[in-house]
């Protein structure tokens, strides 16, 4: 018998507690699903975050219901409700990709990631919001129209993985899948004020794929907390025979190294402005706040001048290839995309070899510069959004504290200027400002430091906690 009644105070609960309860039999499954479906009955309407919803999501909670108590082994994520990003494959849900050409295409298998999810004892609840093939730092597509933010509902919610974010924020989900190229993961995360990793490349397979060699975007997941986000990412990394990139966890624990985290062993190194294009003054103050707590919670931080802004010619030549890859069997039909996914098409195809060959260099030199920082910091962290969340209409900010932006994808270069090193980086947020909209902040962590990564988001949440809207 649950002694927690109402959805509000089940989708209240962490993923981590929420599966507890359910072990503990305090709660069943079928409850928790309940729960869920209500939060989307209640806000999906006006949010538009999750697109597909499950028909078998009852189903298969009563299914999960019947195994435990038959005596299965419950899984890390027994019952907890998940969100799949619409350009990650579920059997038997609508896949759209977010683009009219897919809107009644229906997927016949589901992702290896989907895979890993469902055995350990996952509930997909359905399938989220992305602009049209993950291409955009704001959710909004011809197929489903845009998602909004569940802090202030005429203002973004961020790209790519902008249905997850806002769906969790809004506790229509406990966990989120998503995908990460140039921030998709993170941008989210700040505008909606939960917390999304982008891992190592290869940790978590990415499959199915039209770039199996890619080492760019990133399969991962979003939580509203960091406890969440590790033991979810630590039931579905590791090595997959279909996926060629693979980095295993080698007996590696991600929460139990995030629960090893202490804050007066922290050494951090902060930078306001790894991108050298201004940030918000206000995003940067509330940031700096969190420096200061941290500070007194006994952290050790230094503020530090990293400039990253020459690698911004260097990200975009990778992306601009990796678009021509994605999309190389449907070329003659880029007529028919919208103007963004368009537009990165066509500028993928003028990259050329020799921007390619520099793009790889600058990598290079990203990787060296911040080992070398790694010999006496723990993590780089710096603001994870140059601006704070704009009205949904937009497809992007115009200006950055004032001044204008030379390219329309200008305003993450803080999150894509660090996707090129390859190394684990978080969003967690790290306050409110002003106008009571959540501010993320970046934490960068050694290579495959993804716990350790974790380990510091969770004492920034425990310093700065921000609660959840919507009541």
């Amino acid at each position: 018998m649950s002694t927690t009644n109402t959805s509000s105070e089940i989708t209240a609960l962490g993923a981590a507690e929420t599966r507890r309860r359910i072990v503990a039999r305090e709660l069943s499954p079928v409850e928790v699903v309940q729960a869920y479906l209500e939060r989307v009955e209640e806000h999906n309407g006006r949010l538009n975050a999750l697109v597909t919803v499950s028909s078998s999501a009852l189903d298969d909670a009563e299914a999960l219901e019947r195994e435990l108590a038959s005596g299965l082994e419950p899984g890390p994520l027994c019952g907890l409700p998940v969100g799949i990003k619409d350009v990650t494959p579920v059997a038997g849900l609508r896949h759209t990709y977010g683009c009219t050409l897919y809107s009644d295409n229906v997927a016949t298998e589901d992702a290896v990631v989907v895979e890993r999810l469902r055995a350990a004892g996952a509930i997909v609840l359905g399938k989220t919001n992305t602009p049209e093939f993950a291409t955009g730092g704001n959710t909004f597509n011809d197929v489903f129209g845009v998602t909004r933010n569940p802090w202030n509902e005429e203002l973004s919610a961020g790209g790519s993985t902008g249905g997850g974010a806002a769906a969790l924020a809004a506790r229509m989900i406990a966990l989120a899948e998503g995908t990460d190229l140039g921030g998709s993961l993170r941008i989210p995360a700040s505008f909606c004020g939960v917390v999304g990793l982008r891992p190592t490349p290869g940790l978590v397979p990415t499959w199915p794929t039209e770039y199996p060699w890619d080492t760019m975007q990133v399969t991962g997941l979003m939580a509203r907390t960091a406890e969440d986000v590790a033991i979810g990412v630590q039931a579905v990394a590791g090595p997959s025979h279909r996926a060629p990139l693979g980095v295993a966890l080698d007996g590696r624990d991600l929460p139990a190294e995030l629960a090893a985290v202490r804050p007066d062993r922290l050494r951090l190194a902060y930078c306001p402005d790894i991108a050298g294009i201004g940030i918000d003054a206000e995003v940067e103050a509330v940031c700096r706040a969190a420096i200061d707590d941290l500070r007194s919670a006994g952290a050790s931080v230094e503020e530090i001048d990293l400039d990253f802004s020459d690698a911004r010619d260097a990200f975009l030549a990778l992306r601009g290839h990796w678009m021509v890859v994605q999309q190389h069997r449907r070329l003659d039909r880029r007529g028919e995309f919208g103007d963004n996914l368009r537009g990165n098409i066509d500028a993928g195809l003028e990259v050329t070899t020799l921007e390619l060959a520099a793009a790889e260099q600058k990598r290079g030199e990203m990787w060296d510069q911040l080992l070398t920082l790694f010999s006496r910091f723990d993590h780089v962290v710096t603001p994870t959004m140059t601006v704070p969340p704009f009205p949904v209409e937009q497809s992007f900010p115009e200006t950055i504290a004032g001044k204008l932006m030379e390219t329309y994808i200008d305003w993450v270069a803080p999150t894509f200027l660090l996707s090129n090193t390859g190394l684990p980086v978080a969003s967690v947020p790290c306050g409110l400002d002003g106008g009571g909209l959540p501010v993320g902040l970046q934490i960068v962590g050694r290579p495959r430091g993804e716990g350790a990564v974790l380990g510091a988001a969770a004492i920034v949440q425990k310093a700065r906690p921000i609660g959840l809207p919507l009541g």
